[in-house]
């Protein structure tokens, strides 16, 4: 069935930020005492908030000091500044949206200065964007929680069960549960055995994402 709507997650969906974030957490971590491989930090941090990474790391025995989220942010705000690439194909999947005329929006975990930096260095893109990009942790609606997804559904104006999601992580997907939303994960390694045992019908390739939409 062809959505009404398509609420995509930011890092790891739309932006392949997530090998960024992992590279400059596992040097921030080891340097803190808690050494940690980017296959373990995928299990305990996907889909999370930095306030839970570090939540998390400290309780794994990381010397987590107070003030550490914000400080960070600014290390990874400048390293995603650096050049983010987009996750590819998923120009196509906009290109197909729009030429069908079903709207989208963005619902993201992370801070809105991290996909301004993100999304921003692609402008066509960021333009086609405006005004449906919407900051969990801005507007204080976390996921697993489908608040953010409800939020974005209603600004779309669109019920919930017209939407459909598209995350990479288990937290995501269970947000999109909860909210009432089929939801695709998206798991170009792996099996996705997370994605779906919350759920999500699985997909490697944003290339195939069209036809699934039925589009």
């Amino acid at each position: 069935m062809t959505p009404a709507a398509v609420l995509f997650d930011c890092d790891g969906v739309v932006v392949d930020s997530e090998p960024m974030t992992f590279d400059l957490l596992a040097e921030d971590l080891a340097a803190r005492g808690l050494i940690l491989t980017h296959a373990e930090m995928e299990q305990q941090f996907l889909g999370g908030t930095i306030e839970r990474v570090g939540i998390k790391a400290r309780a794994m025995g990381a010397d987590i000091p107070e003030g550490w989220t914000d400080l960070f942010y600014e290390k990874l705000y400048a390293r995603l500044a650096e050049g983010t690439a987009l996750i590819a194909d998923v120009l196509q999947v906009f290109d197909a949206l729009d030429a069908a005329g079903i709207p989208y929006a963005i619902g993201s975990n992370g801070t809105m200065r991290k996909m301004e930096i993100t999304l921003g260095q692609y402008p066509a893109l960021a333009a086609r964007l405006e005004g449906r990009i919407f900051s969990g942790r801005d507007l204080k609606m976390l996921k697993p929680d489908p608040d953010l997804y409800l939020f974005a559904a209603r600004k779309l104006r669109i019920p919930p069960q017209g939407c459909v999601v598209i995350e990479d992580s288990p937290t995501g997907a269970r947000a999109a549960a909860a909210a009432g939303m089929r939801c695709f994960g998206y798991a170009p390694s792996g099996d996705g055995a997370g994605l779906v045992a919350e759920g999500a019908r699985p997909f490697r390739a944003m290339a195939d994402l069209p036809g699934l939409l039925g589009l």
